[in-house]
């Protein structure tokens, strides 16, 4: 493939949508369609503005630019490895995160309720003191926590070595070492026994079904971050079952699902599940309060 051919992202634009649908990529990682994810892929590898692609899109670039470029397309085509993987960074709203192969790449809604403050069902954010987290991965959920609960404490746990060093990196990158603790354990087995104000998680809960049918994308993660057992629940009855006796009498347990309503609804609809709305509508994310936690 001659440089000449391309010689402003414009033209290394229209060729990556290109290759992208004629691939049939998949695109859940943090992009909705072949433009947004070739736009990201080609101004994150030329170092410009994530946020600024037209004022660009007629500059002329250098022949190693362009095979620059070129070689990010590729990748993303041949080995359908999630464009976070290749840049190595991953947003959550406003936070960039570093992600690689080792944890799955960040896409949970309960982002979107941290900004808030988990309002209305947290009155006072300032007496917020523990939050813990369980399958935190690369730690994106409790950075964000802490920063949104100033005075807390958060335990962010992971039975993966490889995701914590992910994670301990993001908070070494946030400044937030003493306020977001790594603790290596499966669920709460090595967790310090305490109270926690709010637990939160976004566990594996895809069920055996959907694993088999994956895409390619999906498959470059680390499978134990995603599957759920038969009905993806299999995680997620031991965090609500461990709940009870870990919330303040006022806490809440919030757990993402994704698209298991159904498997969730059969296994804890009898606590009254609160589903909480996020951008993906009323399905993915449900909440329990420690007083519904400790009727069970």
């Amino acid at each position: 493939m001659f440089t000449s051919t391309f010689t402003t992202p414009r033209d290394l634009l229209r060729y990556a949508i290109t290759r992208f649908n004629g691939a049939k990529l998949f695109f859940g990682h943090g992009s909705a369609e072949a433009l947004d994810e070739a736009a990201y892929l080609i101004l994150h590898t030329l170092k410009l503005p994530l946020d600024k692609l037209d004022p660009f899109l007629d500059a002329r670039l250098l022949p190693d630019e362009v095979l620059h470029v070129l070689a990010v397309i590729e990748r993303r085509v041949s080995e359908r490895v999630p464009a976070a993987y290749i840049t190595n960074e991953a947003w959550l709203g406003t936070y960039a995160f570093y992600v690689d192969e080792r944890v799955i790449v960040p896409r949970s809604f309960i982002h979107e309720l941290i900004p808030h403050q988990f309002s209305p069902w947290v009155e006072d954010p300032y007496a917020v003191e523990n939050i813990l987290e369980l399958c935190t991965g690369s730690g994106c959920l409790a950075i964000m926590m802490a920063d949104a609960f100033p005075d807390s404490v958060v335990d962010a746990v992971d039975i993966s070595a490889d995701a914590l060093a992910v994670a301990e990196q993001n908070i070494r990158e946030y400044k937030l070492e003493g306020r977001v603790n790594p603790i290596a354990s499966d669920l709460y087995q090595n967790v310090p026994f305490k109270k926690y104000d709010l637990i939160i998680s976004n566990p594996p809960y895809v069920n055996s079904a959907s694993m088999a049918s994956l895409p390619p994308e999906y498959l470059r993660e680390p499978q134990i971050a995603l599957d759920g057992g038969a009905d993806g629940m299999d995680l997620v009855r031991k965090i609500v079952a461990g709940a009870a006796e870990r919330l303040t009498p006022n806490g809440i347990l919030m757990v993402e699902i994704g698209n298991e309503r159904e498997y969730a609804e059969a296994a804890f609809g009898h606590l009254g599940l609160t589903w909480v709305t996020t951008s993906a509508g009323d399905d993915m994310v449900f909440l329990l309060t420690a007083e519904q936690l400790q009727a069970q």
